[in-house]
């Protein structure tokens, strides 16, 4: 995979590493971009994996743009107002989809600061833990733009209108006990325990059939836009599935012997 996002693979469990310190991590270049959707279809695709943790090298998790790139006028913030907006379809609008689309439970491992589309990208995994060196952000207002990669429809979601709000109208940053509070993280540890505390998480859910913990993450993201009734009805369709699968006789096996079951996935 690419240099500037380490993947790493151990048992079930992919560790994705934003690895571009110099830029404390930014989201924005082609390489980057490229890097997230490779690695998404590359996981989605694989049955050996079961979940997933994205941090960051360095000091921050992510600065977001690259706001240097931004004040050049260059890569996806240059141009008149139709080339930016391709820019941004085409260039970092690719990740939100990216994520949104994985199959797999994601985990946020928030090493550092997550500022503007950083802070978005956190918000796009699906359950986040922070070290107290974290800070979030959504800080695009401080520098006159809005969220343009998704965070408006990402943030509310996970801690709320009413605080999204608040951070997205003031761009100030909330600390990571302030983000435990508000629900933003279910943990907050010190710098050296984050990612033990991020792979024990893992560790909980891959032990769990990998078929069942994809058809689950797809009911939890299609239950926030269809109704009941449709939400049912894809429920029996996916239960119906489960019971057939290998995994779940040798989970009600394993349950009935009173020994721990051994998943082979099918």
């Amino acid at each position: 995979m690419s240099e500037v996002l380490l993947y790493k693979q151990e048992g079930a469990i992919v560790t994705l590493t934003m690895n571009q310190d110099t830029t404390r991590n930014a989201i924005s270049s082609d390489e980057m971009i490229d890097a997230f959707e490779q690695a998404a279809l590359k996981i989605n695709r694989d049955d050996s994996v079961s979940v997933v943790i994205l941090t960051g090298a360095g000091k921050a998790f992510s600065s977001g743009g690259n706001v240097k790139d931004m004040h050049e006028k260059q890569g996806m913030f240059g141009g008149s107002p139709v080339e930016l907006r391709e820019g941004y379809r085409r260039g970092i609008q690719r990740i939100p989809l990216a994520m949104y689309n994985l199959e797999v439970p994601l985990i946020a491992a928030v090493n550092g600061p997550a500022i503007g589309a950083g802070c978005d990208l956190a918000m796009m995994c699906d359950m986040r833990i922070a070290s107290t060196k974290a800070k979030f952000a959504e800080s695009f207002a401080k520098i006159g733009i809005i969220p343009g990669d998704g965070g408006a429809w990402f943030l509310p979601r996970a801690i709320g209108m009413s605080r999204a709000c608040e951070m997205a109208f003031t761009g100030e940053a909330v600390d990571a006990e302030t983000a435990l509070s508000w629900g933003m993280v279910s943990e907050v540890t010190e710098p050296e325990a984050l990612i033990p505390a991020a792979e024990a998480l893992a560790a909980r859910i891959a032990a769990n059939p990998p078929r069942s913990l994809r058809m689950t993450k797809k009911l939890l993201k299609e239950g926030q836009k269809v109704s009941l009734e449709t939400l049912l009805e894809l429920s029996a369709s996916m239960q119906s599935l489960a019971h057939h699968t290998s995994d779940h006789g040798e989970a009600v096996a394993a349950m009935l012997e009173k020994r721990a079951p051994s998943f082979s996935g099918q």
